[in-house]
């Protein structure tokens, strides 16, 4: 493949936004021809940089049908739309930049954004498609508080749902009906979600270790309906270890999971409404190996802690992506040991681990777990950035002791909730709390490779020494001696 121009991201290159967003409204009305977003967005400048800069918005296939800044409407050329670029010039430091644009959830085929999924329309944003539903800087280091106003047909769309706590409901003209939601703990946008459609609830409650009731729901189509206790069942359960392992509580009043059959990926950790491809959170008895079980418990276990490590803190930029990846899937790891047999997890991971990820060290596409550039952020989904990064929050786990490690997790969480962070924020709360110094290891994130160990071993008859002798090293791998 050519890529002499491409686009090329490189870690190094790295600068905090110009502006940041600190709340966003939503108003999403859904019509058989189109659907009308309504965004109210609440600026504010970085106060390192000086003067006023222009805003430079992400937005893709955005038919704009009005723009205002504060109460100014903005006509061209007062702002410019190009090559999927929304740029203007703000008048102040502090300001709301409202804009009303049409997309067609219908015509989506890239399965990013607002789409049609079956008979609903559901989102998927990571890692950058938020974008497709509204202009926004569409970065993980923006975190906003968001409001979210569904409004769509009530027969065809019966069920509303975005991120957070339902605050209001009701019914409008010409057979219409509104539901809106908060979600009052600020999040990047990649983690917006957005769903309607017809589908059936399941309902159950959790309690949590302080005496709080959430309410806990499943939605469904119709056809799958009977499939959803065994998942409902593995939130419960990944709910109380986590809980009891990591100390960490459900923070919203709701929990949401929503399966849909044409979901474009496994699943996601949206703030309180996860969406699933049914595959990977129904089964029941009748139809479903213990295989299936498994899965679907590890993979509502994932997207569950998620809710922790990723969305109350999250990656400062995609180069961090296996800060909340790689420890995730220790964590879902961990869950699955502790739940059933340590050991059988254990051989399991490592068979998958050598079976997908070191050929993908070995190969062509062998990267780091940290890459420092990419063209297409898509294509650092890897067994490299998850399992290998998961295996590498495991080596730091084993050096510093399990209490030291809660101890650095405490740390980590308190310290950055509600922030943007790097893996070197994570690693370093590890140093603090064990007094380890981390330097050296700290080339996992940036080496490719599977490492090759040499082992050899001598015996002093003499003295009765034995010695074993261990030399470690990586071979090239592409781009990096």
């Amino acid at each position: 493949m050519k890529t002499d121009n491409a686009n090329i991201i490189r870690l190094k290159d790295y600068k905090k936004p110009d502006y940041t967003i600190t709340q966003t409204d939503l108003t999403i009305k859904i019509f058989d021809q189109y659907t009308q977003v309504e965004s109210t967005l609440y600026f504010t400048k970085n106060n390192e940089v000086s003067g006023l800069p222009e805003l430079s918005l992400n937005g893709i296939d955005q038919a704009i049908q009005s723009i205002h800044l504060d109460e100014r409407e903005l006509f061209e050329p007062s702002y410019r739309y190009e090559n999927e670029v929304l740029t203007l010039q703000p008048t102040a430091e502090n300001f709301i930049l409202k804009s009303i644009t049409h997309i067609h959830p219908n015509k989506n085929t890239s399965l990013e954004g607002l789409y049609q999924s079956g008979t609903m329309i559901c989102s998927q944003c990571e890692a950058e498609g938020f974008r497709k539903i509204t202009f926004y800087l569409d970065r993980p280091d923006v975190m906003a508080v968001f409001t979210t106003h569904i409004e769509a047909n009530r027969k065809q769309y019966p069920v509303l749902l975005s991120n957070g706590n339902p605050i209001d409901q009701g019914e409008l003209a010409d057979e219409r009906h509104f539901a809106t939601w908060h979600d009052p703990f600020p999040k990047p946008s990649y983690l917006f979600a957005a769903v309607a459609g017809d589908l059936v609830r399941h309902d159950d409650v959790f309690v949590t270790q302080s005496g709080r009731e959430v309410s806990l729901r499943i939605f469904a189509e119709a056809h799958n309906a009977h499939k959803t206790d065994f998942a409902i069942d593995s939130l419960k359960r990944s709910m109380s270890w986590d809980e009891k392992r990591y100390g960490r509580e459900y923070d919203l009043d709701i929990f949401m999971i929503v399966a849909s059959d044409y979901f474009n990926m496994g699943a996601m950790e949206n703030k309180g409404l996860n969406i699933f491809n049914s595959a990977a959170v129904l089964a029941s008895p009748e139809t479903s190996n213990d295989a299936r079980f498994d899965r679907i418990e590890a993979i509502v276990a994932h997207e569950y802690f998620h809710n922790w490590s990723g969305n109350r803190v999250t990656c400062r930029d995609w180069f961090q992506l296996t800060l909340k990846e790689g420890l995730t899937v220790y964590r879902d790891s961990q869950f699955t040991a502790d739940t059933h047999n340590a050991a059988v997890k254990r051989i399991s991971d490592v068979e998958d681990l050598k079976s997908a990820q070191f050929s993908e060290d070995a190969g062509p596409n062998a990267h780091p777990i940290q890459p420092q550039e990419y063209v297409e952020i898509n294509n650092f989904y890897t067994a490299t950035v998850y399992e290998k990064g998961a295996e590498i929050i495991r080596m730091i786990n084993t050096i510093i002791g399990d209490e030291n490690f809660r101890k650095g997790t405490d740390l980590y969480f308190d310290t950055f909730d509600g922030q943007a962070v790097t893996t070197e924020d994570f690693v370093g709360c590890m140093e603090k709390v064990s007094s380890v110094d981390f330097t050296q290891f700290k080339r996992w994130y940036v080496q490719a490779g599977t490492p090759t160990v040499d082992v050899s071993e001598s015996y002093d008859a003499g003295t009765q020494t034995y010695q074993l002798s261990f030399k470690q090293h990586c071979k090239p791998t592409p781009n990096q001696p």
